[in-house]
């Protein structure tokens, strides 16, 4: 059999995330096996790099599949051009050697979660940004947000029960970039929680608009009291940019 690695782009505006459901329609990787597997005439499985919230997007999400089909790369990616909804793209496909597993192998991943700000609401945008006419404090963002990098126990920041897994995470950036009257806050992390992304978000725009201090931060993550005492944001202002890998395993 053969692996291949995909790169795919879609906007989750009307799906409940990544992660199969028992109905396709309503999962990213569903509608991409169904098509998948009618191509290949087999059930193909679809490998990704980690959940996403429902209504959420990805600009690179990647995944891998093992299949005996005999069509070559560019063939698999121009049936999955002509069969994907218009909302999913899968923009490469690629031979990559069998060790190679999209969720394993990844040593990373980059969301960014895009704001924009101003009395009025911006219909082009208005899926994929959370719209405030609050004005926000970037200053007081940036030093809660310097409280959140490290290797730290982000019990306080998923919506996970407690004990179900390792809460321990390693976020190695996490800026706050303004550009005009879009800000995008951009979080580089070893891996993410459940609902990890929105709820450091969240956070963050209580302190932007003054709810609670930036040192306040520091104590949500001492109190691990999970997310009873944190704002979770909007799923649709959060897209995954990137997926790292290893220098043997990098996506190109």
């Amino acid at each position: 059999m053969k692996n291949y690695k995909i790169i795919v782009q879609y906007d989750g505006s009307r799906y409940k995330g990544w992660q199969k459901l028992k109905d396709n329609e309503f999962s990213i990787q569903g509608k991409i096996e169904t098509v998948l597997s009618k191509m290949a005439e087999e059930e193909i499985q679809l490998i990704g790099c980690g959940r996403t919230d429902a209504g959420t997007h990805a600009e690179n999400y990647v995944a891998n599949f093992h299949t005996n089909s005999k069509r070559s790369p560019k063939l698999i990616l121009n049936y999955l051009y002509e069969f994907l909804p218009e909302d999913i793209v899968v923009k490469s496909v690629e031979e990559v050697p069998e060790r190679f597993h999209a969720q394993h192998n990844a040593k990373s991943k980059t969301y960014v979660y895009s704001i924009t700000k101003g009395k009025l609401r911006n219909v082009f945008n208005r899926k994929y940004s959370f719209h405030t006419e609050e004005k926000l404090d970037l200053t007081q963002m940036r030093i809660a947000a310097e409280y959140l990098v490290g290797t730290l126990d982000f019990q306080s920041f998923t919506s996970l029960k407690e004990g179900s897994k390792s809460t321990i995470r390693t976020i190695n950036s996490l800026d706050i970039i303004e550009n005009g009257m879009v800000i995008e806050i951009v979080i580089n992390s070893s891996d993410f929680l459940l609902h990890m992304a929105r709820l450091i978000v969240g956070t963050l725009l209580e302190v932007g608009t003054g709810k609670i201090k930036a040192a306040d931060v520091q104590k949500i993550l001492n109190d691990k009291k999970n997310t009873n005492v944190v704002a979770i944001a909007q799923p649709k202002g959060l897209c995954l940019r990137d997926v790292q890998y290893s220098s043997e395993m990098e996506i190109k």
